[in-house]
Protein backbone atom coordinates (compact mmCIF):
# COMPACT_ATOMS: atom_id res chain seq x y z
CA UNK A 1 0.00 0.00 0.00
CA UNK A 2 1.14 3.47 -0.55
CA UNK A 3 1.92 5.58 2.47
CA UNK A 4 1.64 9.12 3.03
CA UNK A 5 5.65 9.97 3.47
CA UNK A 6 6.49 7.90 0.11
CA UNK A 7 7.92 9.78 -2.77
CA UNK A 8 5.42 10.32 -5.71
CA UNK A 9 5.50 11.75 -9.26
CA UNK A 10 2.27 14.14 -9.70
CA UNK A 11 1.97 15.37 -13.56
CA UNK A 12 5.56 16.39 -14.14
CA UNK A 13 6.68 17.36 -10.46
CA UNK A 14 8.66 14.43 -8.44
CA UNK A 15 7.83 15.17 -5.21
CA UNK A 16 9.25 13.70 -1.60
CA UNK A 17 6.54 12.97 0.05
CA UNK A 18 2.33 13.21 -0.14
CA UNK A 19 2.02 15.87 2.44
CA UNK A 20 1.18 19.41 0.86
CA UNK A 21 1.20 23.06 2.59
CA UNK A 22 -1.80 24.16 1.15
CA UNK A 23 -2.02 27.88 0.01
CA UNK A 24 -2.44 30.52 2.94
CA UNK A 25 -3.04 33.71 2.78
CA UNK A 26 -0.88 36.09 5.41
CA UNK A 27 -1.30 39.66 3.80
CA UNK A 28 2.92 40.06 4.20
CA UNK A 29 3.49 41.14 0.78
CA UNK A 30 3.54 45.43 0.89
CA UNK A 31 2.51 46.42 -2.80
CA UNK A 32 1.66 43.43 -3.51
CA UNK A 33 5.04 42.31 -3.91
CA UNK A 34 6.45 39.46 -2.53
CA UNK A 35 9.62 40.01 0.20
CA UNK A 36 12.86 38.04 1.39
CA UNK A 37 10.60 37.30 4.58
CA UNK A 38 8.40 35.81 2.35
CA UNK A 39 11.45 33.52 0.91
CA UNK A 40 12.23 32.52 4.59
CA UNK A 41 9.06 31.75 5.02
CA UNK A 42 8.64 29.20 2.49
CA UNK A 43 11.94 27.80 2.90
CA UNK A 44 11.62 27.04 6.05
CA UNK A 45 8.71 24.79 4.92
CA UNK A 46 10.42 22.99 1.54
CA UNK A 47 12.82 20.52 3.39
CA UNK A 48 11.72 17.17 2.08
CA UNK A 49 12.44 15.46 5.14
CA UNK A 50 10.51 17.72 7.26
CA UNK A 51 8.19 19.49 5.61
CA UNK A 52 5.85 19.77 2.58
CA UNK A 53 6.62 17.71 -0.50
CA UNK A 54 4.95 20.25 -2.46
CA UNK A 55 4.30 23.80 -0.99
CA UNK A 56 0.81 25.59 -2.71
CA UNK A 57 1.85 29.33 -2.20
CA UNK A 58 -0.26 31.74 -1.04
CA UNK A 59 -3.41 32.74 -3.57
CA UNK A 60 -1.98 35.18 -5.97
CA UNK A 61 -3.91 37.82 -7.90
CA UNK A 62 -3.65 37.12 -11.98
CA UNK A 63 -4.55 41.06 -12.45
CA UNK A 64 -4.96 44.64 -10.54
CA UNK A 65 -8.58 43.59 -10.72
CA UNK A 66 -8.33 40.57 -9.25
CA UNK A 67 -7.23 41.62 -5.70
CA UNK A 68 -9.37 41.30 -2.89
CA UNK A 69 -7.50 41.44 0.18
CA UNK A 70 -4.69 44.11 1.24
CA UNK A 71 -1.43 43.45 0.45
CA UNK A 72 -1.43 40.11 -1.36
CA UNK A 73 0.83 39.16 -3.77
CA UNK A 74 0.44 39.63 -7.69
CA UNK A 75 2.22 37.50 -10.47
CA UNK A 76 1.15 40.30 -12.96
CA UNK A 77 3.97 42.50 -12.99
CA UNK A 78 8.36 42.62 -13.11
CA UNK A 79 9.05 43.14 -9.73
CA UNK A 80 6.40 40.53 -8.53
CA UNK A 81 8.10 37.76 -10.72
CA UNK A 82 11.53 38.96 -9.69
CA UNK A 83 10.26 38.77 -5.75
CA UNK A 84 8.55 35.75 -6.62
CA UNK A 85 12.06 34.42 -8.06
CA UNK A 86 13.58 34.91 -4.88
CA UNK A 87 10.90 32.84 -3.08
CA UNK A 88 11.16 29.82 -5.80
CA UNK A 89 15.01 29.57 -5.35
CA UNK A 90 15.15 29.29 -1.46
CA UNK A 91 12.43 26.60 -1.92
CA UNK A 92 14.51 25.01 -4.39
CA UNK A 93 17.49 25.48 -2.28
CA UNK A 94 16.30 23.48 0.61
CA UNK A 95 15.07 20.73 -2.32
CA UNK A 96 11.39 21.38 -1.88
CA UNK A 97 8.77 21.83 -5.04
CA UNK A 98 6.11 24.85 -4.71
CA UNK A 99 3.15 26.03 -7.63
CA UNK A 100 1.83 29.40 -6.92
CA UNK A 101 -2.05 29.86 -6.59
CA UNK A 102 -3.46 31.54 -9.32
CA UNK A 103 -6.55 33.97 -8.37
CA UNK A 104 -9.22 36.11 -9.28
CA UNK A 105 -11.46 37.11 -6.23
CA UNK A 106 -14.41 38.95 -8.50
CA UNK A 107 -16.76 40.13 -6.18
CA UNK A 108 -15.05 39.21 -2.80
CA UNK A 109 -13.16 42.84 -3.37
CA UNK A 110 -13.78 46.24 -1.82
CA UNK A 111 -13.12 49.68 -3.99
CA UNK A 112 -10.24 50.54 -2.24
CA UNK A 113 -8.46 47.64 -3.44
CA UNK A 114 -9.76 48.09 -7.22
CA UNK A 115 -7.28 49.68 -10.17
CA UNK A 116 -9.10 53.65 -10.28
CA UNK A 117 -11.21 52.79 -7.28
CA UNK A 118 -14.07 50.72 -9.61
CA UNK A 119 -16.26 48.24 -8.57
CA UNK A 120 -14.88 44.74 -8.86
CA UNK A 121 -16.12 42.35 -11.50
CA UNK A 122 -18.34 39.28 -11.34
CA UNK A 123 -20.81 36.71 -13.15
CA UNK A 124 -23.09 38.81 -10.91
CA UNK A 125 -24.20 42.47 -10.50
CA UNK A 126 -25.43 41.28 -6.82
CA UNK A 127 -23.32 41.80 -3.62
CA UNK A 128 -21.52 39.01 -1.78
CA UNK A 129 -22.95 40.37 1.77
CA UNK A 130 -19.12 39.27 2.98
CA UNK A 131 -16.74 41.26 4.21
CA UNK A 132 -12.97 41.11 3.23
CA UNK A 133 -9.41 42.62 4.97
CA UNK A 134 -8.29 46.22 3.04
CA UNK A 135 -6.30 49.13 4.43
CA UNK A 136 -8.66 49.88 7.48
CA UNK A 137 -9.14 46.23 8.31
CA UNK A 138 -12.25 44.14 8.07
CA UNK A 139 -14.86 46.22 5.86
CA UNK A 140 -18.17 44.89 3.94
CA UNK A 141 -16.95 43.83 0.24
CA UNK A 142 -18.27 46.13 -2.22
CA UNK A 143 -21.29 45.98 -4.91
CA UNK A 144 -19.51 44.55 -8.20
CA UNK A 145 -20.78 44.35 -11.71
CA UNK A 146 -21.35 41.78 -13.92
CA UNK A 147 -18.63 41.30 -16.27
CA UNK A 148 -19.79 42.21 -19.91
CA UNK A 149 -19.11 38.82 -22.90
CA UNK A 150 -16.61 40.46 -24.58
CA UNK A 151 -14.49 41.37 -21.45
CA UNK A 152 -13.94 37.29 -20.72
CA UNK A 153 -11.70 36.47 -23.13
CA UNK A 154 -9.15 39.33 -21.24
CA UNK A 155 -9.74 37.29 -18.26
CA UNK A 156 -8.45 34.01 -19.92
CA UNK A 157 -5.67 35.35 -21.47
CA UNK A 158 -4.74 36.85 -17.65
CA UNK A 159 -4.52 34.00 -16.31
CA UNK A 160 -2.75 32.30 -19.14
CA UNK A 161 -0.29 35.09 -18.88
CA UNK A 162 -0.18 34.75 -15.04
CA UNK A 163 0.72 30.86 -15.71
CA UNK A 164 3.87 32.23 -17.77
CA UNK A 165 4.82 34.45 -15.62
CA UNK A 166 4.92 31.99 -13.14
CA UNK A 167 7.20 29.42 -14.94
CA UNK A 168 9.35 33.13 -15.49
CA UNK A 169 9.37 33.11 -11.75
CA UNK A 170 10.73 29.52 -11.40
CA UNK A 171 7.73 27.85 -9.56
CA UNK A 172 7.44 23.98 -10.68
CA UNK A 173 3.52 24.99 -11.75
CA UNK A 174 0.46 26.46 -11.15
CA UNK A 175 -2.91 25.63 -9.25
CA UNK A 176 -5.75 27.34 -10.22
CA UNK A 177 -8.09 28.79 -7.82
CA UNK A 178 -11.77 27.83 -8.34
CA UNK A 179 -13.21 27.07 -5.17
CA UNK A 180 -14.42 28.86 -2.01
CA UNK A 181 -16.96 31.68 -3.91
CA UNK A 182 -14.07 33.47 -5.80
CA UNK A 183 -14.46 34.42 -9.26
CA UNK A 184 -14.69 31.11 -10.97
CA UNK A 185 -16.68 29.46 -8.33
CA UNK A 186 -19.27 32.92 -9.14
CA UNK A 187 -19.50 31.52 -12.56
CA UNK A 188 -20.07 27.95 -11.56
CA UNK A 189 -22.80 27.90 -9.56
CA UNK A 190 -26.87 28.92 -9.99
CA UNK A 191 -26.90 30.18 -6.50
CA UNK A 192 -24.57 33.18 -7.93
CA UNK A 193 -24.26 32.99 -11.92
CA UNK A 194 -27.48 35.01 -13.31
CA UNK A 195 -26.18 35.82 -16.87
CA UNK A 196 -28.17 35.00 -19.75
CA UNK A 197 -25.50 34.71 -22.02
CA UNK A 198 -23.36 31.56 -23.08
CA UNK A 199 -21.29 31.98 -19.62
CA UNK A 200 -24.69 31.68 -17.53
CA UNK A 201 -27.80 29.42 -17.39
CA UNK A 202 -27.27 25.42 -18.21
CA UNK A 203 -24.15 23.98 -16.02
CA UNK A 204 -21.94 23.54 -19.66
CA UNK A 205 -22.23 27.75 -20.07
CA UNK A 206 -21.53 28.97 -15.99
CA UNK A 207 -18.54 25.90 -16.64
CA UNK A 208 -16.98 27.67 -20.10
CA UNK A 209 -14.77 30.34 -17.91
CA UNK A 210 -13.24 27.48 -15.98
CA UNK A 211 -12.86 25.92 -18.87
CA UNK A 212 -11.36 28.37 -20.89
CA UNK A 213 -9.20 29.24 -18.08
CA UNK A 214 -7.86 25.54 -17.93
CA UNK A 215 -7.36 25.27 -21.48
CA UNK A 216 -5.19 28.10 -21.87
CA UNK A 217 -2.99 27.44 -19.29
CA UNK A 218 -2.63 23.81 -20.28
CA UNK A 219 -1.81 25.13 -24.16
CA UNK A 220 0.76 27.74 -22.62
CA UNK A 221 2.74 25.59 -19.67
CA UNK A 222 1.74 21.83 -20.64
CA UNK A 223 -1.16 20.06 -18.14
CA UNK A 224 1.76 18.52 -16.13
CA UNK A 225 2.28 21.35 -14.27
CA UNK A 226 -1.12 22.29 -13.88
CA UNK A 227 -3.68 21.92 -11.09
CA UNK A 228 -7.07 23.25 -10.28
CA UNK A 229 -8.59 23.23 -6.68
CA UNK A 230 -12.34 23.19 -6.37
CA UNK A 231 -14.89 23.29 -3.03
CA UNK A 232 -18.01 21.25 -4.89
CA UNK A 233 -20.42 22.23 -1.84
CA UNK A 234 -18.05 24.81 0.60
CA UNK A 235 -20.38 28.08 1.55
CA UNK A 236 -17.43 30.30 2.17
CA UNK A 237 -17.66 34.08 0.57
CA UNK A 238 -21.49 34.46 0.48
CA UNK A 239 -21.63 31.54 -2.10
CA UNK A 240 -25.09 29.00 -1.44
CA UNK A 241 -24.33 26.14 -3.00
CA UNK A 242 -25.34 24.86 -6.43
CA UNK A 243 -28.88 23.75 -6.88
CA UNK A 244 -27.29 20.34 -8.29
CA UNK A 245 -23.08 20.45 -7.26
CA UNK A 246 -22.83 16.68 -8.19
CA UNK A 247 -24.17 16.92 -11.68
CA UNK A 248 -21.80 20.27 -11.69
CA UNK A 249 -19.16 18.42 -10.81
CA UNK A 250 -19.47 15.50 -13.45
CA UNK A 251 -19.78 17.87 -15.61
CA UNK A 252 -16.48 19.98 -15.21
CA UNK A 253 -14.33 16.42 -14.48
CA UNK A 254 -15.65 15.01 -17.98
CA UNK A 255 -14.53 18.57 -20.04
CA UNK A 256 -11.12 18.60 -17.82
CA UNK A 257 -10.61 14.91 -18.87
CA UNK A 258 -9.12 15.76 -21.71
CA UNK A 259 -6.86 18.49 -20.46
CA UNK A 260 -4.45 15.53 -18.35
CA UNK A 261 -3.68 17.76 -15.44
CA UNK A 262 -1.26 17.16 -12.98
CA UNK A 263 -4.01 16.79 -10.20
CA UNK A 264 -7.43 17.94 -8.23
CA UNK A 265 -7.06 19.91 -5.07
CA UNK A 266 -10.82 19.56 -3.23
CA UNK A 267 -12.13 20.76 -0.55
CA UNK A 268 -14.22 18.38 1.59
CA UNK A 269 -17.37 19.94 3.18
CA UNK A 270 -16.67 23.70 4.28
CA UNK A 271 -13.93 25.58 3.99
CA UNK A 272 -12.20 25.33 7.58
CA UNK A 273 -15.41 24.16 9.15
CA UNK A 274 -17.67 21.05 8.88
CA UNK A 275 -17.12 18.01 6.37
CA UNK A 276 -20.29 17.17 6.35
CA UNK A 277 -21.87 20.54 5.35
CA UNK A 278 -24.21 18.92 2.44
CA UNK A 279 -24.20 15.84 0.60
CA UNK A 280 -21.83 15.38 -2.05
CA UNK A 281 -20.55 12.12 -3.32
CA UNK A 282 -16.42 12.87 -3.52
CA UNK A 283 -15.49 9.06 -4.47
CA UNK A 284 -17.44 9.19 -7.54
CA UNK A 285 -15.92 13.13 -8.39
CA UNK A 286 -12.82 11.23 -8.07
CA UNK A 287 -13.26 8.25 -9.86
CA UNK A 288 -13.90 10.49 -12.97
CA UNK A 289 -10.18 12.17 -12.37
CA UNK A 290 -7.22 11.02 -14.16
CA UNK A 291 -4.64 12.66 -12.27
CA UNK A 292 -3.28 12.92 -8.79
CA UNK A 293 -6.26 13.94 -6.01
CA UNK A 294 -5.52 15.67 -3.48
CA UNK A 295 -7.45 16.07 -0.74
CA UNK A 296 -8.06 18.74 2.23
CA UNK A 297 -9.86 19.92 5.06
CA UNK A 298 -9.28 18.94 9.05
CA UNK A 299 -7.06 16.39 8.31
CA UNK A 300 -6.05 14.55 10.87
CA UNK A 301 -2.73 11.99 11.00
CA UNK A 302 -4.73 8.46 11.27
CA UNK A 303 -6.91 10.53 8.55
CA UNK A 304 -4.32 11.15 6.21
CA UNK A 305 -2.51 8.24 6.48
CA UNK A 306 -5.57 5.90 6.46
CA UNK A 307 -6.83 8.02 2.92
CA UNK A 308 -3.09 7.19 0.96
CA UNK A 309 -3.01 3.81 2.11
CA UNK A 310 -6.87 2.73 1.39
CA UNK A 311 -6.55 4.78 -2.08
CA UNK A 312 -9.07 7.37 -1.81
CA UNK A 313 -6.06 10.27 -1.73
CA UNK A 314 -2.71 10.34 -3.52
CA UNK A 315 -1.73 13.66 -1.80
CA UNK A 316 -3.01 15.15 1.60
CA UNK A 317 -3.45 18.90 2.35
CA UNK A 318 -2.70 20.79 5.74
CA UNK A 319 -3.26 24.23 6.23
CA UNK A 320 -3.15 26.24 9.68
CA UNK A 321 -0.66 23.05 10.80
CA UNK A 322 1.84 24.28 8.73
CA UNK A 323 1.86 27.45 9.95
CA UNK A 324 2.63 26.90 13.56
CA UNK A 325 4.54 24.33 12.22
CA UNK A 326 7.94 24.55 9.53
CA UNK A 327 8.26 20.68 9.87
CA UNK A 328 4.96 19.39 10.13
CA UNK A 329 5.86 16.45 7.99
CA UNK A 330 8.71 14.85 10.67
CA UNK A 331 5.51 15.65 13.44
CA UNK A 332 3.01 13.54 11.62
CA UNK A 333 5.67 10.68 11.23
CA UNK A 334 6.81 11.10 14.87
CA UNK A 335 3.72 11.75 15.99
CA UNK A 336 5.26 14.85 17.62
CA UNK A 337 2.76 17.76 19.46
CA UNK A 338 1.95 20.36 17.23
CA UNK A 339 3.33 24.14 17.88
CA UNK A 340 0.21 26.43 19.51
CA UNK A 341 -0.92 28.49 16.46
CA UNK A 342 -1.36 32.03 17.19
CA UNK A 343 -4.40 33.24 15.88
CA UNK A 344 -3.56 37.04 16.50
CA UNK A 345 -0.62 37.00 14.06
CA UNK A 346 -2.74 34.89 11.01
CA UNK A 347 -2.68 38.26 8.65
CA UNK A 348 -0.44 41.08 8.36
CA UNK A 349 2.89 41.92 10.41
CA UNK A 350 6.01 40.48 9.96
CA UNK A 351 8.12 37.72 11.41
CA UNK A 352 6.29 37.31 14.52
CA UNK A 353 3.92 34.32 14.32
CA UNK A 354 5.38 33.74 10.72
CA UNK A 355 8.60 32.96 10.56
CA UNK A 356 9.62 32.31 14.31
CA UNK A 357 7.87 29.21 15.02
CA UNK A 358 10.28 26.57 16.11
CA UNK A 359 11.43 22.95 14.72
CA UNK A 360 11.73 20.09 16.51
CA UNK A 361 15.59 19.77 17.94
Amino acid sequence: MPHLYEPLLVGSMPLANRVVMAPLTRDRAPGQVPTALMAEYYAQRADPLTGAGLIVSEATQICPEGQGYFDTPGIHSDEQVAGWRRVTEAVHARGGRIVVQLWHVGRISHTSLQPGGVAPVSSTARSSGTKTFTAQGFEDTSAPRALRSDEIPGVVQAYRRAAERAIEAGFDGVEVHGANGYLIDQFLRDSINDRSDTYGGPIENRARLLVEVMAAIVAAIGGGRTGLRLSPVTPSNGAPPDSDPQALMGHVMTELKPLKLAYLHVIEGQTGGARDVAPFDYEAMHRAFDGAWMVNNGYTKPMAEQAVAGGDADLVAFGRGFIANPDLTRRLREGSPWNTLNRDTLYGGGAEGYTDYPALA
